[in-house]
């Protein structure tokens, strides 16, 4: 089939599938998770997802054998183009997707393949990432979860914090030292963790916007099979670095496609003439733009079956930027109204930006700071001297 006929068949298969109420942007607490407690929003969005369930859309250039569609690159992104053309919500929101299945892919066995990424493909295992702790935050090869060897077992103790949606994730991939007295970067390995095992604890973090995303989670004693460990003992370190280059590429992806960026600042800019002020928002209306053709030239050399590589880092560090700003002058347009956070008289909508506002600050932290990816640009991309 060539590109143009898989293009219409593709956007046959999409007018005829997705719900009109899934061609609108995602509210905040409408996306699908997935997961052995996944809830749906409405019946659309449950429809939705089981067709693209079905079809293999959720991972479209998986095998089919791992519950993707089998699409070549070049199709995987004809499907994108017409999905944001017709304004389809993602089915399936997940970190085994975007972050975890890549070095699966590259780091696994054949039988840790099988058993684990089907499940993700099909939204029926929601995944959470155990990286930070509270002792290892920037440097996190400092972290100290242990991970003893007994038998057929690993015994896991010790803590994670920042864990986004631990309490309703039913597995973890976690970093943890396997080896105390190696070099702190080698002695470190990655595991798959169930969190139903006993021993794992979970406690939200309430944050300054109002909403709890991010949990610790504490392991006591909890019993991990050996087979759960990803790639040799002692060599998690490479994994996680390249687990890393995916969830960077990723924040930028979604600080890119965010729902309530394409017209907001434009309209509220209606509101004021302030010249400067103007300029300010011109200026970031255009930066967001060379952003976006940015990240799409990037996505046309993965089609050659390049990684993001540390170039992930400079996406993840502009575009977190360039968020945090376009989410201050949205606050400065809206003068006090941007302010409001539960009185008479405020729009939900402009509520809604207030939380936006403290969350953004969150995404210049999570996936390493903006001063690490400073550091990584320094070192790997520009080849400065320490």
């Amino acid at each position: 089939m060539t590109d143009e006929a898989f293009r219409r068949e593709v956007r046959a298969w999409l007018e005829a599938s997705c719900p009109p109420s899934m061609r609108t942007p995602h509210l905040p607490g409408q996306e699908v998770w997935g997961g052995r407690r996944r809830t749906f929003a409405s019946e659309d969005a449950r429809l939705w997802f089981e067709r693209c369930v079905e079809k293999g859309f959720t991972a479209p250039a998986w095998p089919r054998e791992y519950g993707g569609a089998g699409l070549t690159r070049e199709e995987a992104r004809i499907l994108d183009q017409e999905m944001r053309a017709l304004g389809c919500r993602s089915p399936l929101v997940s970190f085994g997707i975007w972050m975890l299945a890549p070095v699966l892919f590259e780091f696994a066995t054949d039988e840790q393949r099988a058993e684990h990424l089907p499940p993700i493909a099909r939204g029926e295992i929601r995944w959470c990432q155990g990286y930070s702790e509270p002792g290892s935050g920037s440097d996190l090869a400092s972290l100290s979860t242990r991970a003893v060897r007994h038998g057929d077992h690993y015994v896991v103790d010790g803590a994670k914090v920042w864990t986004s949606h631990a309490d309703q994730a039913d597995w973890m991939f976690c970093l943890v030292r396997t080896d105390p007295d190696a070099p702190k970067h080698d002695g470190i390995s990655f595991l798959l963790l169930d969190m139903t095992t006993p021993g794992v604890t979970t406690r939200p973090i309430l944050l300054i916007s109002g909403s709890s995303p991010f949990c610790e989670t504490r392991f006591d004693g909890v019993r991990v099979p050996a087979r759960n460990l990803v790639g040799r003992e002692g060599g998690g370190w490479q994994i996680a670095k390249k687990l890393l280059e995916h969830e960077r590429a990723i924040i930028s992806v979604m600080r890119d496609r965010a729902p309530e960026e394409a017209e907001t600042l434009p309209a509220l800019l209606r509101r004021v003439g302030d010249a400067s002020l103007r300029d300010r928002v011109i200026q970031a209306e255009l930066d967001f733009l060379c952003n976006r053709l940015t990240l799409e030239r990037t996505a046309e050399a993965a089609k050659a079956g390049k990684g993001p590589g540390t170039a992930s880092s400079m996406f993840k560090l502009y575009g977190t930027e360039l968020n945090k700003r376009r989410k201050e002058l949205r606050v400065e347009l809206l003068g006090y109204q941007g302010l409001g956070w539960e009185a008479p008289g405020f729009e939900p909508a402009e509520l809604q930006i207030t939380r936006e506002w403290l969350r953004s600050r969150a995404s210049s932290i999570e996936g390493g700071t903006s001063e690490i990816q400073l550091n990584i640009i320094a070192k790997r991309v520009l080849g400065l001297p320490d």
